[in-house]
């Protein structure tokens, strides 16, 4: 079995990875790579889920023996500024950075449900009370 597989052509001119652009957003997703491709399924870290927005740049690596299973890895990275050991989360207009030295959340902060506001007041009236 082994032998039939070394023999086998890989298709030629056809690149392991390309960079293609979002057109169904979504897990799975539809991805333009000089045709439209769909039901691509969409990966990341363990622990991260993403789900990639229609009009995004994003990696496609061709996996299978004849590259017959595409899957979406992820999005180039923006021009950040971060120092090594840095992280930056981002989701629509909020954000969490862990630096070097700080924690930093950008949005709306809720806890179980309810807003940090709503929260520390609760307390506040629970040891004033």
């Amino acid at each position: 079995m082994w032998t039939a597989e070394r023999n086998r052509n890989p298709r030629s001119g056809e690149p392991a990875a390309e960079l293609g652009r979002v057109t169904l957003g979504g897990d799975p997703a539809g991805v333009s790579l000089g045709g439209e491709r769909r039901w691509i399924g969409v990966y990341g870290p363990g622990g991260y889920s993403w789900r990639p927005t229609a009009g995004d740049k994003v990696l496609v690596l061709k996996a299978g023996a004849e590259g017959e299973t595409p899957c979406l890895l992820g999005v180039p990275q923006e021009e950040t500024g971060l120092k090594p050991g840095e992280v930056r989360l981002k989701g629509g207009e909020s954000s969490v950075f862990l630096g070097q030295d700080r924690l930093e959340l950008e949005g709306s902060l809720y806890l179980n449900g309810q807003t940090l506001w709503d929260v520390v007041e609760e307390i506040v009236i629970a040891l004033l009370g």
